[in-house]
């Protein structure tokens, strides 16, 4: 797939697309009649074709989007069948914090390595969907620095790579029907940077379990870091990996600075297990310090279909 890149647009449903510079995060719920869940088949079942009319304007610039259909959506379909683990986000209540669920028919992940390209495709969407839907949330994010986050770390450290990639992220024969596909949570995290900077780097460094420089692991701690939290190992010692796209948002002016995370996975429950570990605590009680700082606004869950899957949907 990366040889062709050059000739034409990435193709719709490219889990792997590669890491951009710029990307928009649109939520949107589907209008409640069969007109409305219509059109939106017709716009989603031809998403290649949008891509490809703003893609080939500048295949530099390496424009893609992932489309990812909710549980509730996905019924609406009226598909005989629907992907083993896809259910709508549950929240999470720890004690302090919680990871709350909202509303989401539809993502659309949209990416590019200049923002005018990620511009111009969601223009043309939600052009294109008019008034069936109904925007949720939306979020133009950029790659800050050496793929830092606002809280001054490098994120996505961890991401799997190479044939560990497909085999974390796309589902398999577990799931025949379904296979090639993907599972994707979204939540939008608000930074109190105010408060986050009055902490010395060292107890920064411990609360997210890397160096902030050099961005080195650290040994673990007394307490679980958001490192240790997000470490998934089974009863087997074989740890689990999601690939994260996650980028920095804010506003200055309306004092507004954040994180949006964004997460695939093959197996939906290794998220689900990431997320009880940060707000309730490994052990309980224990949550991940980095949500003193960092509050979810948002929560939602999607299944990504393959590209094949995704036109057949006009079917």
């Amino acid at each position: 797939m990366a040889n062709t890149w050059a000739r034409v647009p990435i193709e719709p449903q490219t889990v792997n697309a590669p890491l951009s510079g710029s990307a928009i995060f649109l939520v949107v719920r589907i209008a409640e009649s069969d007109e409305a869940l219509a059109a939106v088949r017709g716009v989603i079942s031809d998403i290649g074709g949008l891509v490809r009319a703003v893609g080939f304007r500048d295949l530099g610039g390496q424009l893609s989007c992932i489309v990812g259909i909710g549980r509730a959506a996905w019924d609406r379909l009226g598909r005989p069948t629907r992907p083993s683990q896809l259910h709508p986000f549950a929240a999470v209540r720890g004690a302090v914090h919680t990871a709350v669920s909202t509303p989401g028919d539809l993502l659309f992940h949209i990416r590019a390595d200049a923002p005018d390209m990620c511009f111009e495709l969601e223009r043309l969407l939600l052009e294109k969907l008019g008034a069936n839907v109904t925007v949720e949330d939306e979020v133009s994010g950029f790659r800050y620095f050496d793929a830092r986050d606002l809280l001054g770390f490098v994120d996505g450290t961890e991401n799997p790579t190479g044939a560990a990639m497909e085999h974390d992220t796309l589902i398999g024969g577990e799931d025949a029907e379904f296979a090639g596909g993907s599972y994707v949570v979204v939540q939008k995290y608000l930074h109190d940077l105010t408060s986050w900077a009055k902490l010395s780097v060292a107890e920064q460094e411990r609360i997210i379990g890397r160096t902030k420089l050099d961005n080195v692991e650290l040994d673990p701690s007394e307490r679980p870091s958001h490192k240790d939290l997000n470490t998934i190992v089974d009863a087997e010692g074989v740890e689990h990996d999601i690939l994260r796209d996650n980028m920095p948002f804010g506003s200055p002016g309306a004092g507004e600075f954040g994180t949006y995370f964004i997460g695939y996975a093959a197996d939906l429950s290794t998220i689900e297990k990431m997320l009880e570990r940060m707000f309730i605590g490994a052990p309980p009680g224990q949550h991940d310090r980095i949500l003193d700082f960092s509050k979810a606004v948002t929560g939602s869950t999607y299944f990504v279909p393959s590209n094949d899957l995704l036109e057949s949907l006009a079917d």
